[in-house]
């Protein structure tokens, strides 16, 4: 299974939850805790609903722990392929108070509604003495008002693909990206007005030490200086043909085919590529690396993946804890890993053989997750994230000025922000 190319499907999300997404919920959580002591001699019946078992791994997880723990049992539940139905489904058995769903697999930028909404439980006190295992943006992408609500489960952060015959060593920065798309093949991404959009951006955004929202999640900051020189980049990328109008339409899978036929001879895009791109013509044409940097600044990402939290209305949370923390171990993070390509959040998981045999790229995976941040934080981030998306899509592609989009972005996410 991919994780963001789950972010192939969310360009609905925003119009689902702007449906059914509601306001005024306290920021303060459900008020509930659990810790370590609770997923001791776990014990009763639990579910877990989570996303399509496409590859087998959830099945295989549930399995073990079943065979491990005589007096518990976990029965998989799977939501549809879609992250926006998959989110649909959840909210509403959490609206119904209902506990079915014991353990949530969640995409991080559903975390803060749900807290919000008080419908799961704090689990600072059961991560404290693993955080240190975990990667720290990983961590963080578990983290909303200073707290824990879940435990980081699968990750994942973009690649720079280049093609070797096309462009002799990988660009250090952005500006360098630019210049050998513009010098010869272009360079191609998620450039349609969809979530994946937003992601690229956040990118570029990050790198340059900007922001879309405070700290504190209580104003927009994307019509910022770092935001102005961002959106004027990629849009003369646009003007002086470093990137094709074509891109305008691309989500993941139209930049990937367009970049495995020959059409770009760079391409931003997710790691789960590398092995498709190995069976298509250019199989031994080209590399992959960590994004790039802005100028002089570092290179950061966007995180992707899944967490997975408690349910507030659990019958059996200890349990359900103890589940979690399973199947968050090495030995386990090391197998879905080698058996699916899953991405761990573990970092000692990528230094395992089985990894590394399978994902001959794991060390540049490691580093891309370990410079990346998770899309902003908040109950109405999907509000934030049509914000974002449209208006650079119209000042990349509809002829927008530069300053009315963002102006007019920051505006519509301040708007969005009040309702909390």
């Amino acid at each position: 299974m991919r994780r963001i190319p789950g972010l192939v499907l969310l360009f609905l999300m925003a119009i689902a939850l702007a449906a059914c997404g509601g306001g005024g919920g306290s920021s303060s959580g459900s008020g509930k805790t659990l810790s370590a002591s609770d997923a001791k001699n776990p014990k009763g019946n639990i579910s877990w609903c989570i996303g399509k078992d496409t590859t087998g791994a959830f099945a295989a997880m549930v399995k073990q722990f079943n065979d491990a723990n005589s007096n518990a049992k976990v029965k998989l539940i799977e939501l549809p392929t879609s992250a926006d139905q998959q989110r649909a489904q959840q909210v509403q058995r959490l609206r119904a108070k209902s506990s079915e769903c014991d353990v949530l697999g969640i995409d991080p930028i559903w975390m803060a509604e749900y807290v919000s909404q008080g419908w799961l439980y704090d689990l600072t006190d059961a991560l404290s003495s693993r955080k240190s295992q975990f990667i720290g943006s990983t961590i963080e992408s578990a983290t909303y008002q200073g707290k824990q609500w879940a435990i980081p489960f699968n990750t994942n952060a973009g690649f720079l693909y280049y093609r070797t015959d096309k462009v002799s060593t990988a660009p250090k920065t952005w500006q360098d990206v630019y210049a050998d798309a513009k010098q010869d093949g272009g360079l191609v991404y998620q450039g349609a007005s969809y979530e994946g959009l937003t992601v690229n951006f956040l990118e570029l955004l990050y790198t340059a030490g900007g922001k879309a929202i405070s700290d504190d999640g209580k104003k927009a900051t994307i019509d910022s200086p770092e935001a102005k020189q961002v959106l004027t980049f990629m849009q003369n990328g646009v003007k002086d043909g470093a990137v094709s109008h074509s891109v305008s339409t691309y989500m993941e899978e139209e930049s990937r085919r367009a970049f495995e036929a020959g059409k770009a001879s760079l391409e931003r895009q997710w790691p789960y590529a590398y092995a498709l791109g190995q069976k298509s013509p250019i199989k031994g044409k080209f590399q992959i690396e960590t994004l790039p940097g802005w100028k002089d600044k570092p290179a950061s990402g966007v995180i992707g993946g899944y967490n997975l939290a408690v349910n507030a209305y659990s019958k059996n949370p200890g349990t359900a804890l103890a589940f979690a923390e399973f199947v968050t171990q090495p030995k386990q993070q090391e197998y879905m890993a080698a058996k699916t390509t899953l991405p761990p959040t573990l970092s000692e998981a990528y230094d395992a053989p089985a990894v590394q045999k399978v994902m001959p790229f794991a060390d540049k995976l490691r580093t891309a997750v370990e410079q990346a941040h998770p899309r902003p934080l908040s109950p109405v981030y999907p509000q934030i994230s049509e914000a974002i998306y449209k208006n650079v899509y119209n000042a990349l592609w509809n002829g927008a000025s530069v300053d009315s989009a963002l102006k007019k972005a920051n505006d519509q996410i301040n708007q969005a922000l009040k309702q909390f």
